[in-house]
């Protein structure tokens, strides 16, 4: 059979835990940290892959007008990669 006190123990600390963490949340509150939005995370990031592997197309491509449509492609990554880095 478990020890009463074991059980008052264990519901002690994750009352410490839960309010250490409720202390945090008020502390980024208040500092007035900015939250992130995951799809937007997900989305820069996305870019920011599709960038590298276009640079890297484009560093072996032989042929002008393939460099061209990545060069479009590129230009259009960093568009978007733009407006997600500052929202109007």
């Amino acid at each position: 059979m478990s020890d009463s006190g074991e059980g008052l123990v264990d519901a002690s600390t994750r009352l410490a835990e839960r309010m250490d963490e409720r202390e945090e949340e008020r502390r980024q509150a208040r500092s007035g940290a900015r939250r992130l939005d995951p799809a937007r995370a997900e989305a820069i990031e996305s870019l920011r892959l599709a960038r590298a592997d276009l640079r890297r197309q484009t560093e072996s491509a032989s042929h002008d007008a393939r460099r061209r449509q990545l060069r479009l492609a590129l230009d259009e990554i960093e568009r978007r990669l733009a407006a997600l880095d500052h929202p109007a």
